[in-house]
């Protein structure tokens, strides 16, 4: 099915099933434990090893020797890769660091070996016995010395200029012009990348933690030089990616490479330190926003610039994208620049580009709105725009943040603010509330689904979609139940299997929109199918209650399959609609925070983030993507920092006992406000996203609400007791 019409009124529109606070269909099996995880397959397979994962022990340089002796002979080894045993191996397109070094290293923690043996403890302490001696190079780790050698990007991160920045900010009666800096930031999910790796003759299986099959499959047949039909990849449920299991890692590849050179099935997975340096991480930036603008609070010159750094041919955190869009002005300037450094490979992490992005923009449109005099939520409304600023000949299909701002500060109670700094006390502690907007893209892809329709009136859907803990079972469930006039209940669905037909995957807050679309196309087909079986006239037909109806009939859907199971597939294929019009996500986030004026302790005291995001196909799993987005929020603005040791090029704190990430005890009030929005631009569901979307501004909100509270402005994240303690004012 191609879609390049806007949606008319389909069966979706009925909001019998979609819509509703259905809770999870998978929950059982998660709260049970019946759910299983890719290190969990026990009964996939017989007789399976254990392999252990060997990481650098330098950042930079080549392995000169390495000697397996006393490993090779330890109890219970059955096995040991490294890049000479390995073979020829090709490179995937999503990560450029190689998955298995040698010799030379690219960054600490690099694979350089994997010990398989009959269990894990036997790897474990196998791998203590590898002797590797490494030629040490000097690295390059530090991005504000690396700031200089920064090169300009291209195609869609090439810098962006409309009008005459210059000029406009050189007349511009209000200026401000401030640095930030945002930190390195770890995925840290709950569960670690895991795989099983099984051979049959030269037909490779994993089960294995993946956001993304296609993206998995793409990249295994170019490592592993083998065509997909001989590739299985399956991973039914994920225990948290937040884009750290985009494609295969170190812990597939290796498991694949273990498995063939034992002649056994391999497990591996990362142990918790491993995963800091081994895997993917949001990258440094360093930011440079400038903004001009009228006494009336009109913005008319507005830049950004952003470094950041990666691994030769890395990608660059893509800070400046959201002020392309969230903002007017005439006159405009982006530029990012990307260094190489040899920290382990920057790479996807909810949000890439808006969160850090607006962890900047966000605090310079308080800074500016203050210069101004004027209310940071009117500031933001006074530069609302209905167009893309950069490409005015394009509209938003739809765009309600100044609704989202609105909407936000009358329940949040914005009214109630003091704008002077320091002002509000509640036993003893300082209070301050904090604004900032939220953007994130309307990214859809490509999306196929299988539906099975069985004599019993049961539908099955499969799809090679996954869900990493957003939901996805259930608003799949959902679209099939709605399309085809059945309870939940009547629905199983099927995911995470290359098998299946081709989804878009779990990445960039494209899931749900997309892989519903899919299914969608998939059951208007299986109706028609069901229609041409009972004799009913496509045209006038109604599927309800478990039946067909149409004009004076009324058939169980059962009866269509009653002679054999009835099969379609299809898939959503999107036009050139989401170039002629801009499709974005829009909200609000709202924050108050104390702050002990003795110790500088800050706590978010409540929360509340307005969501403007198409149809919400279900407001339970989707409240439960923002309350997750403003928690890792907290996290962004007030703890989460991969501290990089400079002299040896590696993240120190690499565990959660140092990496400090929220808890429950981090957490008080959070409120969540979903606008009415239909988008028939984007998709037959009329939906977008939201599972980023919540992410995005959070930080910049805390941070603007400590500054309410202290008068003490942090622009480098996060804000910490240590940045804050000398800065605030005397304690009475």
């Amino acid at each position: 099915m191609r879609f390049d019409q806007p949606a008319s009124n389909n069966p979706i529109d009925q909001l019998k099933v979609i819509g509703q606070p259905i809770e999870r269909i998978d929950g059982p099996l998660k709260a049970t434990g019946a759910a299983t995880y890719a290190y969990e397959w026990h009964d996939a397979t017989t007789n399976a090893a254990y392999g252990y994962i060997v990481g650098s022990a330098i950042a930079k340089g080549q392995i000169a020797s390495i000697n397996l002796d006393a490993a090779c002979s330890s109890p219970g080894v059955i096995s040991i890769v490294t890049a000479e045993t390995a073979g020829a191996l090709g490179q995937g397109e999503f990560l450029v660091a190689k998955p298995l070094a040698g010799p030379e290293i690219e960054h600490y923690h690099q694979a350089v070996a994997l010990v398989v043996a009959e269990s894990f403890e036997q790897a474990q302490a196998a791998a203590y016995l590898i002797g590797i001696d490494y030629i040490e190079e000097a690295g390059a780790f530090d991005l504000s010395e690396a700031i200089e050698t920064a090169c300009p990007l291209q195609d869609a991160n090439a810098d962006t200029a409309v009008g005459d920045f210059d000029r406009a900010f050189q007349d511009a009666p209000f200026r401000l012009e401030e640095i930030y800096t945002t930190p390195d930031q770890s995925h840290a999910m709950m569960e670690p990348h895991a795989t099983l790796a099984v051979w049959q003759n030269d037909h490779l299986t994993l089960w294995s933690s993946q956001q993304m099959i296609n993206w998995g499959m793409r990249d295994l047949s170019k490592i592993f030089n083998l065509p997909e039909e001989n590739l299985r990849l399956i991973s039914p449920f994920i225990g948290g990616g937040f884009g750290g299991k985009a494609t295969v890692g170190a812990d597939a590849v290796l498991a694949a490479l273990g498995a063939r050179a034992s002649g056994r099935p391999v497990k591996v997975a990362h142990t918790r330190p491993m995963m800091f340096n081994n895997t993917t991480h949001r990258a440094a930036t360093r930011q440079r926003i400038r903004l001009g603008a009228e006494p009336t609070g009109r913005i008319t010159a507005i830049s950004h610039e952003s470094w950041s750094g990666n691994l030769s041919g890395g990608v660059p955190e893509t800070a400046v994208i959201a002020t392309r869009l969230l903002y007017a002005g005439e006159n405009r300037f982006t530029a990012m620049r990307l260094a190489t450094l040899d920290l382990p490979e920057g790479s996807a992490m909810r949000a890439p580009g808006e969160a850090s992005g607006l962890m900047a923009l966000e605090i310079a449109m308080d800074e500016m709105a203050e210069k101004l005099g004027i209310d940071p939520v009117a500031f933001r409304i006074v530069n609302d725009t209905q167009v893309d600023p950069e490409h005015p000949e394009r509209p938003f299909s739809t765009r309600q943040l100044v609704e989202c701002l609105r909407t936000g500060a009358e329940r949040f109670g914005w009214a109630k603010r003091i704008a002077t700094p320091g002002l509000v006390r509640d036993a003893g502690l300082l209070i301050g509330m904090g604004v900032a907007s939220a953007i994130r893209g309307n990214r859809v892809r490509d999306s196929g689904a299988r539906v099975r329709l069985n004599a019993e009136g049961r539908v099955t859907v499969e799809t090679d979609m996954t869900d990493i803990g957003t939901g996805t079972y259930t608003i799949i469930a959902q679209t099939a139940a709605e399309m085809l006039g059945l309870p939940i209940s009547m629905v199983t669905v099927r995911l995470g299997d290359s098998r299946f037909p081709r989804a878009s995957g779990s990445a960039g807050q494209r899931g749900a929109n997309s892989s519903t679309a899919g299914v969608y196309a998939a059951c208007i087909k299986l109706r028609e199918a069901v229609l041409r079986a009972l004799g009913f006239n496509l045209a006038a037909a109604e599927f309800a209650d478990a039946h067909v109806h149409s004009v004076g009939r009324r058939i169980p859907l059962a009866e269509a399959a009653k002679d054999g199971d009835i099969v379609a597939e299809d898939r959503i294929e999107f036009g050139d609609l989401g170039k002629t019009y801009e499709q974005q996500t829009f909200g609000a986030q709202f924050a108050e925070v104390s702050v002990d004026p003795y110790t500088a302790e800050i706590r978010v005291r409540r929360m509340l983030s307005v969501c403007a995001a198409g149809r919400i196909l279900n407001p339970t799993t989707a409240r439960s993507q923002i309350l997750g987005a403003m928690t890792m929020g907290i996290g962004a603005a007030l703890t989460e920092e991969l501290v990089v040791d400079k002299r040896r090029g590696f993240f120190v704190n690499h565990d959660l006992a140092s990496y400090e990430v929220p808890v429950h005890a981090d957490i008080a009030q959070q409120d969540v406000i979903f606008l009415d929005e239909l988008d028939p631009l984007s998709s037959p569901m009329k939906a977008k996203g939201v599972s980023e979307l919540g992410h995005t501004g959070v930080a910049a909100a805390i941070a603007n609400a400590v500054y309410n509270a202290t008068g003490v402005r942090i622009r480098d994240y996060p804000v910490t007791i240590e940045k804050l303690l000398s800065h605030l004012p005397q304690a009475p």
